[in-house]
């Protein structure tokens, strides 16, 4: 076991004080390029970043208009009849109303107010007076608590060299249990003696895990099969696949053999909706996607190459380490790169062009986490460098919403599976943030600080009102989430769904208006020919100034 001091000092109390002097530029070493080395290379795309240097800084005036307003008191009574008229003796008032209805004043009166009654009773008209506005009050009442979590309780590695808790996933049905896999992932630091054991904790019981999975390599991810409560697909760090039955023992009931799986780690594997139920892919590092039938595990069932020239050359491959699916469409799915790249495939394609449709390139460094909105699975979330973005599937230059940049890198996050505008991301300094993004889209709406070391991963309970942080000493949070956060507002969704349009269409507009900048010059529309055109007008309205003023000039001298 090592054992690591770290010191935090002032930089002026230790060490020899660095001087600083100014001098000619000195060639310390001269690398020549290797033309053999560029084949190994994968090409990436420019991003552009802008970057703001100041706060950003808004003014805003508004002048309304001011009534004065006057309260005073009317009594009603029978009024408005003459003083010689009984309005208590039915015949006088009868008599009276004809004798005014036959009066040429009073039709003119009646013809005038009949369009300003007209107009009132049209604004009545529009207005739904039976529209029940407090029908969901309770609702309401309920959804303007302010947003707040609590720590429920806490789940440490047992062993005593400490790892990464590098996936969570919950037990499916509203079960109670958690899956956590544990790896050390700074492999310069690895120990010969570490355990390579990851547990099933029973959320009540934090004390000691309710399942130990023992397995010859450490576990980078798992996940439990949504239609068997007790099966769990595991990837390891050694390429292998792992089945594992949670009710017969602890060992794995089935293991892919070493020369048939991924020559990387296995870092996300994903259920399949198949007829069987029994049949998941797997993504790594070794620019592969693997398909696997639980049944059989000595090979995989498809291959995939992630080689955006569709060449299948794993040397020019990306490596996946995230992954996307919706049961909506079984054949598509996402794979975020450790490149920064999404790649969208098509598993129906029959060729290499087929399979890889296209890719989203908006993040600098990993995809660490990619996840489809759960009500709507044309827009989806990736997680990655400084930032979390939200794209749509129609736009693949850049995203149509997107979180700015935080001063910790973020490792993780997921959507609400019961709120669609909520999503939740963790960091590297321990903060676990939660997003409305019908609320505010520039800062969360709560941030929570759960641990002190860096958070590795999060999995929220398919109720909403539970979530899981994993942390780099291998200690699992469980936190629950207050009703404000984990129930669903009124017309949240169509609201939500007008958003995302109104940003997607903004996006094709920006994108139209940039595709035609970066038109030909040739042309009537080019922007050459607009330059030159407005110059020519310009020029022309010079010189008929000039010929105006002449000729007032010589106005003046001869009349």
């Amino acid at each position: 076991m090592d054992i690591l001091h770290e010191y935090v000092k002032l930089r002026s109390e230790f060490g020899r004080q660095c001087l600083f002097s100014d001098r000619h530029v000195e060639l310390l070493v001269d690398i020549p390029p290797n033309p053999k080395l560029a084949s190994q290379f994968v090409v990436k795309e420019t991003r552009d970043l802008g970057v703001q240097g100041c706060g950003e800084m808004s003014e805003h005036e508004v002048n309304t208009k001011r009534f004065e307003y006057d309260n005073q008191g009317i009594n009603h009574v029978e009024g408005g009849w003459p003083k010689d008229i009984n309005h208590l003796e039915m015949e006088q008032t009868i008599r009276f109303r004809k004798k005014v209805e036959k009066d040429e004043i009073y039709m003119n009166s009646v013809m005038v107010l009949g369009t300003v009654i007209g107009q009132c009773v049209g604004q009545n008209n529009a207005v739904d007076i039976y529209q029940e506005y407090f029908k969901d009050e309770d609702m309401l009442d309920e959804v303007q608590d302010a947003p707040s979590v609590k720590v429920a309780n806490v789940y440490r590695d047992p062993h005593h060299v400490k790892r990464h808790v590098t996936c969570l996933s919950w037990q499916p049905n509203g079960g109670n249990h958690l899956a956590a896999a544990y790896c050390y992932l700074q492999t310069d630091k690895a120990h010969l003696g570490m355990s390579q054991e990851s547990y099933i904790w029973d959320i009540e019981n934090p004390t000691q895990p309710h399942v130990t999975l023992h397995s010859t390599s450490q576990l980078i991810c798992l996940d439990y099969n949504p239609d068997n409560m007790h099966s769990i697909f595991s990837g390891c760090v050694n390429g292998q696949i792992a089945l594992w039955d949670a009710r017969n023992g602890n060992s794995p009931a089935a293991r892919t053999p070493l020369v048939a799986c991924h020559t990387d780690p296995v870092y996300k594997i994903v259920w399949l909706q198949s007829s069987t139920g029994m049949e998941a892919f797997s993504a790594s590092t070794d620019g592969q996607i693997l398909w696997w039938d639980a049944r059989q595990l000595s090979e995989p069932t498809d291959r995939l190459v992630l080689d955006l020239s569709r060449k299948e050359n794993l040397d020019t491959a990306l490596g996946a380490i995230s992954l996307a699916y919706d049961q909506s469409t079984p054949d598509t799915f996402l794979a975020g790169t450790e490149q920064g790249a999404v790649v969208c495939c098509n598993r129906a394609g029959k060729s290499a062009s087929e399979k890889i449709v296209c890719t989203y390139d908006g993040h600098h460094g990993p995809v660490y986490a990619i996840q489809r909105n759960p009500f709507f699975s044309q827009n989806f979330l990736t997680v990655g460098d400084w930032g979390a973005r939200i794209w749509s599937q129609d736009i693949k230059e850049t995203a149509v919403m997107w979180t700015r940049h935080q001063a910790e890198y973020l490792t993780d996050g997921c959507w609400s599976p019961v709120r669609p505008s909520v999503f939740f991301t963790v960091k590297m300094d321990g903060v676990l943030d939660i997003w409305d993004i019908l609320f505010k889209q520039n800062d969360p709406t709560l941030t929570v600080k759960v641990r002190d070391e860096a958070l590795c991963s999060i999995s929220v309970h398919q109720g909403g009102s539970r979530l899981a942080c994993g942390s780099q000493e291998g200690i699992a949070t469980l936190i629950e989430i207050k009703s404000g956060l984990c129930t669903q507002q009124h017309n949240e969704q169509e609201l939500l769904a007008e958003m995302l349009e109104r940003e997607t269409k903004r996006e094709k507009v920006l994108r139209a208006q940039r595709g035609g900048d970066d038109g030909a010059d040739g042309g009537e529309s080019g922007p050459k020919a607009l330059f030159l055109r407005s110059e020519h007008d310009f020029h022309n309205v010079m010189e008929t100034e000039q010929r105006r003023k002449q000729w007032e000039s010589r106005q003046r001298h001869y009349p």
